[in-house]
């Protein structure tokens, strides 16, 4: 059957036929499967994994259990039934998994669960989701409540296969879940290739689980195709270290204090949601254009060979210092420019417009906290590297990662740190791994590294006084500044 084109659904993340395929083969593995037992979709969208199970049934020449899937979304499950042509061995639900509890248990469930933000959740949702689920804790996406109510409705003895981001074996606010799942055998962790979604970058993984008590050993499957066999740690602690290979003890620093402790800002670059439009080289810009412009760095610009940040382009930037966007009659020649037919158009097709004024960043750029003496960093790279600007003029995009430490005078001795041994050593084994061995440099990661005592200051309030700083404080015109 010709496939039919599905409007955007928040959540909702199409999953590959070769994906399906391969974790409908993980579900069965070793198992003799018995028609009588019961199989759960609980967010089967427009039914791939049920056509997946389809098809491994006509492959193996195998019975399937009998399989229940639950859609919330109305849409997709009217496609999803409609393409089914009602097979008997499958029932599709309206219905919502997460507040309304199956009322049989199941002995394989496998899926895809939507990948939703707490940030996309409204006051009533987080609380309502914080009374009904121990893992919804701190910035819960909801696929973590998922592995939560899955695993309340799996039988005992019974096998769980979902695809996720990874992020949940290290994020702080997924420690309730591995705390949840480290009471049961976690049978197999899989990395997958960062573009099986497409151009979603997911960082997508495989999660097995069999409900049965833990203390048996799990085998992990990297980008790369090795495998190695861990023991998870029980309780909450991050899955970060054994996932990248630790196998003993490091020797870092260990004081109580982490980047965090010390820090104003860890966080990753701007993101204007059309670097095309706001970003120029520096010397292709219009004179009439200097008055909004200043100098800006991707992760592609930081050079190893080069320890001070050079850069050769200017963002465009139709902000305050305390990130009130300006009215687009007082941005002259550059509003003049974003209203350009072909420019506006550009800017309209940006996600960010459902929510902001079309003009406006992706994210909303807090002046003040980045044009300041800080750090830099790739977000991915070979090993973690970090990068000094001095004068705090530089703009970081979305590819770039910055620290900007409450006292400014610690800024390069921090540098100097963070590209030292002790805390290599500590981003190599908590870091993601991104393809080829890559490390993927994230907030969440530099946030919890060990920090030395002797940073540690009793400053712990801004430097700048946020409500105060005005636009002229943040520096000269961008020809002065890259001169």
């Amino acid at each position: 059957m010709a496939s039919r084109r599905i409007r955007p659904i928040k959540g909702f993340v199409p999953t590959p036929d070769r994906l399906v395929d391969h974790m409908v083969s993980l579900l069965f593995e070793g198992r003799e499967v018995d028609p009588e037992e019961r199989l759960l979709d609980p967010g089967c969208g427009d039914g791939a994994f049920v056509k997946g199970l389809l098809r491994w049934s006509k492959a193996a020449r195998s019975r399937l259990p009998a399989i229940t899937g639950i859609e919330l979304n109305g849409q997709l499950a009217l496609h999803a039934t409609s393409d089914l042509q009602g097979n008997p061995r499958v029932n599709v639900i309206s219905g919502d998994f997460l507040r309304t509890k199956p009322p049989r248990k199941f002995h394989y469930i496998i899926g895809n669960p939507p990948y939703v933000s707490i940030l996309l959740l409204d006051e009533h949702e987080k609380a309502e989701y914080r009374a009904l689920y121990r893992t919804a804790t701190g910035r819960f996406d909801l696929y973590m409540l998922f592995f939560e109510r899955a695993l309340e409705v799996l039988e005992p003895g019974g096998r769980l296969v979902f695809v996720t981001p990874e992020k949940f074996t290290y994020v702080n606010s997924a420690a309730a879940l591995r705390a949840l799942l480290s009471t049961y055998h976690v049978r197999k962790l899989e990395f997958l290739p960062d573009d099986t979604f497409g151009e979603l970058v997911t960082y997508p993984f495989v999660t097995v689980v069999e409900k049965v008590r833990s203390g048996q050993a799990t085998r992990i499957v990297t980008r790369e195709g090795t495998e190695r066999t861990v023991q998870l740690p029980r309780g909450g602690a991050s899955w970060a270290p054994l996932l990248n290979g630790s196998r003993h003890e490091l020797n870092y620093v260990r004081t109580g204090h982490t980047l965090s402790t010390i820090c104003d800002r860890v966080s990753c670059g701007i993101a204007t949601g059309a670097d095309g439009v706001y970003v120029f080289e520096r010397d292709a810009l219009p004179t009439n254009f200097h008055p909004y412009a200043r100098p800006t760095v991707a992760g592609r610009d930081l050079d190893a060979s080069r320890p001070s940040v050079q850069t050769h382009s200017v963002m465009l930037v139709p902000y305050e210092a305390d990130g009130r966007l300006m009215p687009l009659e007082d941005l002259g020649p550059f509003g003049e420019y974003l209203t350009k037919p072909h420019i506006q158009a550009r800017l309209l097709r940006r996600t960010c417009v459902s929510r902001k004024p079309w003009y406006a960043f992706h994210e909303t750029p807090f002046m003040s906290r980045i044009i300041r003496p800080k750090i830099l960093c790739k977000d991915i790279a070979r090993r973690p590297s970090f990068w000094l600007d001095r004068s705090g003029m530089t703009l970081p995009r979305h590819s770039t990662y910055y620290i900007v430490p409450w006292d400014e005078s610690i800024v390069e001795p921090l540098c100097e740190y963070l590209n030292g041994k002790q805390a290599q050593e500590w981003l190599a084994e908590n870091c993601q791994r991104a393809a080829n061995g890559f490390v993927r440099t994230q907030s969440n990661s530099l946030k919890c590294l060990p920090i030395p005592s002797e940073f540690v200051t009793r400053a712990r309030s801004p430097l700048i006084s946020m409500a105060n700083v005005r636009s002229q404080d943040l520096g000269p015109p961008v020809l002065e500044m890259v001169a």
